[in-house]
């Protein structure tokens, strides 16, 4: 049943019309509002018509609210989890960012799986929207985000923390 909800918005974007893809969502959204699959698609469409825009043509925090109906709807999908966390990022929401990257871990910790790409990712994108905030990445309320992107950092290449410092620190 949600693929064929689907299959039109995604027709419509694959065919170049995003904005009857989400015409198309936001109408089927009106009789099936708790399928969370279509509040994430809307979301995602919509950050990419706002990226192909090169300004907000949708407002993010509408585009903020479809990702988090998308998670309250189903909050065992961790893409959605990851989604939100690289949305808030991209609109400067830090803390937002971090605290659901760290939900995105522990999710991954629970199932045993190390740090993987999006958490690398996710690293690189803190370091360098904190660098836009704090060029000199000295502040006091930066740092925790700093240390966090460099523990995801460290793992992503397969190192814990102490065997980072460890072999960071040898003259070898």
């Amino acid at each position: 049943m949600v693929e064929d909800l689907l299959e039109k918005p995604i027709e419509l974007f694959r065919n170049g019309d995003i904005d009857g893809a989400l015409a198309n969502l936001e109408e089927t959204l009106a009789s099936n509002a708790d399928v969370p699959e279509l509040h994430h698609m809307w979301a995602e469409f919509a950050n990419m018509k706002n990226m192909e825009a090169q300004e907000d043509v949708i407002p993010g925090r509408k585009i903020m609210n479809a990702y988090k109906m998308a998670m309250e709807l189903d909050e065992e999908n961790m893409e959605y989890i990851a989604d939100f966390a690289s949305f808030a990022l991209e609109c400067r929401r830090i803390p937002v960012a971090v605290k659901e990257f760290q939900r995105y871990a522990r999710r991954l910790e629970l199932e045993d799986i190390p740090v993987d790409e999006v958490l690398f990712t996710a690293s690189r994108n803190i370091v360098d929207a904190v660098e836009v905030m704090d060029p000199s990445r000295k502040e006091a309320m930066v740092q925790p985000w700093l240390k966090q992107a460099l523990e995801w950092a460290v793992g992503a290449l397969g190192y814990s923390t102490e065997e980072a410092i460890a072999t960071l620190s040898s003259d070898d």
